[in-house]
């Protein structure tokens, strides 16, 4: 395990104790979604929803507007408290009212990955059966 995957770890061990947060798990679409696509391009899709949702100084709907489900990136925003400027501000430290730069950018992916990652690890734990492994890059 990397510096930056333990990290990453501890923050999401903090966050994931609180009880709003810690209901959340990827549910067997999500995870067969994360099989199928793989997480290089869950990754991509991260990247281009905190770009389009949450990056602006003042994200339309904020608050408001990450759906609950649907897609895995979804579920592991609720998850983390990268949801909206109010929780990326109460769970990480990242200020509202300016626009996200690149590495708050990054760091707002990485913890969202990660959590995925994690989940997608846990599912042998889990009663979820016969799903295949994600593609890595590499």
């Amino acid at each position: 395990m990397s510096m930056e995957d333990e990290r990453l770890d501890a923050r999401l061990a903090v966050i994931t104790r609180q009880p709003f947060r810690a209901k959340f798990h990827l549910r067997r679409p999500e995870l067969e979604y994360v099989a199928r696509k793989g997480l290089p391009t869950v990754r991509e899709h991260a990247t281009g929803f905190i770009d389009a949702r949450l990056a602006p100084a003042s994200p339309a709907k904020d608050g408001k507007q990450t759906p609950w489900g649907g897609h895995p990136v979804f579920r592991a925003q609720h998850a983390t408290g990268t949801c909206c400027r109010t929780c990326l501000h109460r769970n990480h430290g990242i200020t509202k009212g300016h626009e996200l730069g690149a590495r708050e950018r990054e760091y707002v992916v990485d913890v969202i990955c990660r959590w995925i990652e994690l989940e997608y690890e846990r599912r042998d734990s889990a009663p979820i059966d016969d799903v295949p492994q994600p593609r890595r890059s590499g």
